[in-house]
Order: C-alpha cells, then sequence, then structure tokens
C-alpha cells in the first residue's frame, strides 16, 4: 500500500473491496458452519444492494420493481392478486401503487363487470421499464455467479428450490402442529 501522499497504480486502485467490511471473513472463517439461513439472507441483501443501485440510476424504488416484475409477466391483475403475488400486504401494495401511478408507470381501474375490483394495468412508460431495467437484474446476477462452474449452480438451484418447497410445507403444516403460520414465530435476524 503506497504511502500517505503518494499515488496508487493502477492495478492497485482497481482491487474491489469488501462493501462491509469482514463479511466474506465472518462467513470463509468465523462461522464456516453457520446455518443456511444466514447465508441465504446474506446473499439476498447482496443480490438486493446491488440492484438497488442500479435501479437508483433511473429513480425506481426497489419495492416498485417487484410490482412491475409481476406486472410485466400478467397485466391487468387485481390488487388482491398482485399483493398475493408479491408476497406483501395489501395496504402495502396499495401505497406503492399509488406512488407508481403518480409516477405514471401503471393506472388502476374499476371495471364495468365489478365496480369493487380494482385492475392494474401499465402505462406504455411503466411497460418501457422493462427493456431498461430487466438487464440490471440480469447483470447482478451474472455478476453473483461469475467464477462459478454450471453444475455448482445447477446444485444451487435445486437445492435452493428443495429448501423452498420444505418450507412451504412447513408453513402448511404449521397450524396443524399448534404452530401460527401467519406472523412466524422466529424473527428474520434470529434464524
Amino acid at each position: 500500500m503506497p504511502e500517505t501522499g503518494e499515488r496508487m497504480n493502477k492495478s492497485e486502485q482497481k482491487i474491489p473491496r469488501d462493501p462491509q467490511p469482514g463479511t466474506l471473513k465472518h462467513w470463509r472463517e468465523a462461522l464456516p458452519e453457520e446455518r443456511m439461513a444466514h447465508l441465504v439472507k446474506d446473499a439476498a441483501r447482496g443480490f438486493s444492494r446491488s440492484l438497488q443501485a442500479r435501479l437508483r440510476e433511473h429513480s425506481v424504488l426497489y419495492g416498485h420493481w417487484t410490482f412491475l416484475r409481476i406486472l410485466w409477466q400478467t397485466d391487468g391483475l387485481t390488487q388482491r392478486q398482485l399483493s398475493e403475488q408479491a408476497g406483501v400486504a395489501e395496504p402495502t401494495t396499495f401505497s406503492a401503487l399509488k406512488t407508481m401511478e403518480s409516477l405514471g408507470y401503471l393506472t388502476r381501474q374499476k371495471l364495468p363487470d365489478n365496480r369493487k375490483q380494482v385492475r392494474v394495468f401499465l402505462t406504455p412508460k411503466g411497460v418501457a421499464l422493462r427493456s431498461v431495467l430487466v438487464p440490471y437484474a440480469i447483470d447482478v446476477n451474472r455478476i453473483a455467479l461469475a467464477g462459478i462452474a454450471p453444475e455448482d449452480i445447477s446444485a444451487t438451484r435445486r437445492t435452493l428450490l428443495a429448501m423452498i418447497e420444505n418450507l412451504s410445507a412447513d408453513q402448511i403444516a404449521a397450524p396443524k402442529n399448534g404452530r401460527d403460520s401467519a406472523n412466524g414465530d422466529a424473527n428474520e435476524d434470529s434464524l
């Protein structure tokens, strides 16, 4: 490392740094047998931070990204369907949609056949965001998977899908086993 006042050469300037000092060492050395939940949570946070930084370049909030992704696949959902698919409470969805509507990304419409249901439709501006934002998500995945062998990626994907299925089955069984599946007995940090 150069002394104070000396200039760093280009190779020294390009060394990537741990954005949260000690994180990598912590996982590799201090807690090698740590619970899977912690590793998955930290990986998810890394994905989120990386994508959030890219979305900010276009003034798109990370919370809006989830709703946009769903609507790019199935436009015209009800607010309730959108809440269910996003996995968030209806009041949260309502607030996000109200903001997204003010930004010109979508419209909320009551249809003549059912005045109680509010359906959500993307505007041309909301549709156009897809070609701008999806490449960012692809880029984040590319960065995260860099240097990992294809067979390891496949095994990780199979493993994560199996874990999701196991936990989903556990949630379904929770009421039968005397546990409340709706609010969860443990907070995220205790896993």
